[in-house]
Protein backbone atom coordinates (compact mmCIF):
# COMPACT_ATOMS: atom_id res chain seq x y z
CA UNK A 1 0.00 0.00 0.00
CA UNK A 2 2.71 2.67 0.53
CA UNK A 3 3.66 2.22 -3.09
CA UNK A 4 0.25 2.99 -4.06
CA UNK A 5 0.38 5.84 -1.50
CA UNK A 6 3.25 7.48 -3.83
CA UNK A 7 0.98 6.66 -6.59
CA UNK A 8 -1.66 8.94 -6.03
CA UNK A 9 0.87 11.92 -5.14
CA UNK A 10 2.46 11.28 -8.53
CA UNK A 11 -1.08 11.60 -10.53
CA UNK A 12 -1.76 14.08 -12.89
CA UNK A 13 1.89 14.66 -13.63
CA UNK A 14 1.74 16.95 -16.13
CA UNK A 15 11.07 21.09 -23.80
CA UNK A 16 9.72 20.22 -26.05
CA UNK A 17 8.33 23.51 -27.84
CA UNK A 18 9.23 25.91 -24.84
CA UNK A 19 6.50 28.15 -23.95
CA UNK A 20 7.15 32.07 -23.17
CA UNK A 21 9.74 32.72 -20.76
CA UNK A 22 8.87 33.56 -16.89
CA UNK A 23 8.90 37.35 -16.76
CA UNK A 24 10.17 37.31 -13.52
CA UNK A 25 12.67 33.63 -13.49
CA UNK A 26 10.64 32.85 -10.10
CA UNK A 27 9.93 29.31 -9.53
CA UNK A 28 6.11 30.28 -9.88
CA UNK A 29 6.58 32.07 -12.71
CA UNK A 30 7.94 29.23 -14.85
CA UNK A 31 5.65 26.75 -13.05
CA UNK A 32 2.77 28.91 -14.80
CA UNK A 33 4.88 29.51 -17.61
CA UNK A 34 4.98 25.37 -18.16
CA UNK A 35 1.32 25.13 -17.14
CA UNK A 36 0.24 27.65 -19.91
CA UNK A 37 -1.49 25.74 -22.68
CA UNK A 38 -0.40 21.89 -21.61
CA UNK A 39 -2.94 19.58 -22.69
CA UNK A 40 -0.46 16.20 -22.98
CA UNK A 41 3.27 15.00 -21.76
CA UNK A 42 4.95 12.33 -21.87
CA UNK A 43 9.35 11.80 -20.66
CA UNK A 44 11.22 9.77 -18.85
CA UNK A 45 12.06 9.73 -14.71
CA UNK A 46 14.85 8.49 -12.53
CA UNK A 47 13.55 8.27 -8.83
CA UNK A 48 15.51 7.93 -5.73
CA UNK A 49 13.47 6.99 -1.65
CA UNK A 50 15.34 7.95 1.35
CA UNK A 51 14.14 6.89 4.60
CA UNK A 52 13.97 9.30 7.05
CA UNK A 53 17.55 8.35 8.33
CA UNK A 54 18.77 9.41 4.81
CA UNK A 55 19.45 6.23 3.95
CA UNK A 56 18.76 5.65 0.23
CA UNK A 57 16.22 2.93 -0.18
CA UNK A 58 16.07 2.19 -3.89
CA UNK A 59 16.44 3.66 -7.44
CA UNK A 60 14.03 3.37 -9.99
CA UNK A 61 13.75 4.79 -13.57
CA UNK A 62 11.20 4.84 -16.05
CA UNK A 63 8.52 6.76 -18.87
CA UNK A 64 5.70 8.71 -17.39
CA UNK A 65 2.92 10.34 -19.66
CA UNK A 66 -0.34 12.53 -18.84
CA UNK A 67 -3.24 13.87 -20.41
CA UNK A 68 -5.34 16.59 -19.33
CA UNK A 69 -7.63 16.61 -17.12
CA UNK A 70 -7.25 13.05 -15.04
CA UNK A 71 -5.83 10.57 -17.38
CA UNK A 72 -2.08 9.38 -16.71
CA UNK A 73 0.28 6.45 -17.10
CA UNK A 74 3.66 5.93 -15.20
CA UNK A 75 5.74 2.88 -16.07
CA UNK A 76 8.68 1.72 -13.67
CA UNK A 77 10.98 0.18 -15.91
CA UNK A 78 14.02 -1.08 -13.91
CA UNK A 79 15.52 -2.32 -11.85
CA UNK A 80 11.56 -3.80 -10.89
CA UNK A 81 8.98 -3.72 -13.64
CA UNK A 82 5.12 -1.82 -12.08
CA UNK A 83 2.42 0.05 -13.69
CA UNK A 84 0.06 3.14 -12.84
CA UNK A 85 -2.40 3.76 -14.83
CA UNK A 86 -5.35 6.43 -14.02
CA UNK A 87 -8.13 6.11 -16.94
CA UNK A 88 -10.18 8.93 -15.75
CA UNK A 89 -12.68 6.91 -13.02
CA UNK A 90 -9.93 4.64 -11.73
CA UNK A 91 -6.26 4.43 -11.10
CA UNK A 92 -4.75 0.98 -11.09
CA UNK A 93 -1.48 -0.58 -10.09
CA UNK A 94 0.32 -3.58 -11.76
CA UNK A 95 3.01 -5.53 -10.10
CA UNK A 96 4.09 -8.10 -12.24
CA UNK A 97 6.32 -9.98 -10.13
CA UNK A 98 3.46 -10.52 -7.60
CA UNK A 99 1.12 -10.76 -10.14
CA UNK A 100 -1.19 -8.57 -8.43
CA UNK A 101 -3.45 -5.55 -9.31
CA UNK A 102 -4.39 -3.13 -7.50
CA UNK A 103 -7.88 -0.77 -8.34
CA UNK A 104 -9.32 2.14 -6.37
CA UNK A 105 -11.43 5.14 -7.19
CA UNK A 106 -9.23 7.91 -8.90
CA UNK A 107 -10.50 10.95 -6.90
CA UNK A 108 -9.50 9.48 -4.12
CA UNK A 109 -6.16 8.38 -5.05
CA UNK A 110 -5.17 12.30 -6.45
CA UNK A 111 -6.74 14.33 -4.52
CA UNK A 112 -4.05 17.16 -3.13
CA UNK A 113 -1.91 15.87 -5.73
CA UNK A 114 1.06 18.46 -5.78
CA UNK A 115 1.02 18.15 -9.54
CA UNK A 116 -2.43 18.29 -10.51
CA UNK A 117 -1.54 22.05 -10.47
CA UNK A 118 0.01 21.40 -13.77
CA UNK A 119 -3.05 20.90 -15.46
CA UNK A 120 -5.26 23.41 -13.39
CA UNK A 121 -3.18 26.06 -12.00
CA UNK A 122 -6.51 27.63 -10.01
CA UNK A 123 -5.98 24.80 -7.85
CA UNK A 124 -2.31 26.33 -6.54
CA UNK A 125 -3.67 28.19 -4.11
CA UNK A 126 -6.45 26.77 -3.31
CA UNK A 127 -4.97 23.42 -2.17
CA UNK A 128 -1.59 24.48 -0.86
CA UNK A 129 0.53 27.18 1.11
CA UNK A 130 3.41 28.32 -1.81
CA UNK A 131 7.04 29.31 -1.04
CA UNK A 132 9.95 30.01 -2.78
CA UNK A 133 12.45 28.26 -1.88
CA UNK A 134 15.41 30.23 -4.02
CA UNK A 135 17.98 28.18 -6.45
CA UNK A 136 19.34 24.67 -5.16
CA UNK A 137 21.07 22.67 -7.57
CA UNK A 138 20.83 25.25 -10.26
CA UNK A 139 16.98 25.04 -10.13
CA UNK A 140 14.67 27.58 -8.98
CA UNK A 141 12.44 25.44 -6.44
CA UNK A 142 8.97 25.81 -5.25
CA UNK A 143 7.42 24.56 -1.87
CA UNK A 144 4.11 23.59 -1.90
CA UNK A 145 2.67 22.41 1.37
CA UNK A 146 -1.01 21.04 1.54
CA UNK A 147 -3.71 22.99 3.30
CA UNK A 148 -5.55 19.75 4.11
CA UNK A 149 -3.89 17.90 6.90
CA UNK A 150 -5.16 14.59 5.56
CA UNK A 151 -3.08 14.83 2.72
CA UNK A 152 -0.63 11.82 2.48
CA UNK A 153 2.93 14.01 2.30
CA UNK A 154 4.01 17.02 3.96
CA UNK A 155 5.44 19.24 1.17
CA UNK A 156 6.38 18.62 -2.00
CA UNK A 157 8.72 20.97 -3.94
CA UNK A 158 8.90 21.26 -7.93
CA UNK A 159 12.56 22.51 -9.39
CA UNK A 160 12.56 24.44 -12.70
CA UNK A 161 15.02 25.62 -14.99
CA UNK A 162 14.16 27.48 -18.25
CA UNK A 163 10.49 27.46 -17.71
CA UNK A 164 10.74 23.61 -17.78
CA UNK A 165 10.01 21.29 -14.70
CA UNK A 166 12.99 19.42 -14.04
CA UNK A 167 12.58 17.83 -10.54
CA UNK A 168 10.40 16.94 -8.24
CA UNK A 169 11.09 16.15 -3.88
CA UNK A 170 8.61 15.54 -1.79
CA UNK A 171 8.39 14.52 1.60
CA UNK A 172 5.76 11.80 3.24
CA UNK A 173 4.54 11.88 6.41
CA UNK A 174 6.66 8.85 7.80
CA UNK A 175 9.82 11.58 6.57
CA UNK A 176 10.56 9.36 3.28
CA UNK A 177 11.99 11.63 0.84
CA UNK A 178 11.34 11.01 -2.53
CA UNK A 179 13.06 12.72 -5.58
CA UNK A 180 12.48 12.71 -8.96
CA UNK A 181 14.45 13.97 -11.66
CA UNK A 182 12.61 14.58 -14.80
CA UNK A 183 13.96 14.15 -19.13
CA UNK A 184 13.28 14.01 -22.82
CA UNK A 185 9.91 16.01 -22.53
CA UNK A 186 7.37 15.85 -25.26
CA UNK A 187 4.84 18.33 -25.14
CA UNK A 188 1.13 18.73 -26.00
CA UNK A 189 2.00 15.18 -28.66
CA UNK A 190 -0.90 12.91 -29.49
CA UNK A 191 -0.77 10.40 -27.05
CA UNK A 192 -2.92 6.69 -28.38
CA UNK A 193 -6.10 6.03 -25.90
CA UNK A 194 -4.54 2.82 -25.02
CA UNK A 195 -1.86 4.61 -23.30
CA UNK A 196 -4.57 5.37 -20.76
CA UNK A 197 -6.50 1.90 -20.49
CA UNK A 198 -5.37 -1.09 -18.68
CA UNK A 199 -7.18 -4.57 -18.20
CA UNK A 200 -5.90 -7.00 -15.59
CA UNK A 201 -4.05 -9.87 -16.93
CA UNK A 202 -5.73 -12.96 -16.57
CA UNK A 203 -4.32 -15.28 -13.43
CA UNK A 204 -3.39 -11.91 -11.61
CA UNK A 205 -4.50 -11.49 -8.30
CA UNK A 206 -7.12 -8.20 -7.95
CA UNK A 207 -7.76 -6.21 -5.03
CA UNK A 208 -10.21 -3.28 -4.72
CA UNK A 209 -13.60 -2.53 -5.31
CA UNK A 210 -15.27 -5.27 -6.86
CA UNK A 211 -18.09 -3.30 -7.95
CA UNK A 212 -15.90 -0.70 -10.40
CA UNK A 213 -13.62 -3.57 -11.79
CA UNK A 214 -14.60 -4.79 -15.54
CA UNK A 215 -14.57 -7.87 -16.90
CA UNK A 216 -10.68 -9.61 -16.63
CA UNK A 217 -9.30 -10.42 -20.21
CA UNK A 218 -5.55 -10.80 -21.41
CA UNK A 219 -2.80 -8.26 -21.71
CA UNK A 220 -2.73 -7.28 -25.77
CA UNK A 221 1.09 -7.02 -26.74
Amino acid sequence: MKRFALAGLMLSMLALALPALAADGSARAQLQAFASGLHSLSGQFQQTLTDANGQRIKTSRGKVALKAPRQFRWQTTAPYKQLIVADGSRVWMYEPDLEQVTVRKQSAAEAHSPLTVLTDIDRLDTDFDSTELGTRDGLDWLRLTPKDAQAHFAYAELGFSDDRLRAMRFKDQLGNITQIRFSHWQRNQSLPASTFRFTPPAGADVIGDAASMPTVKPLQH
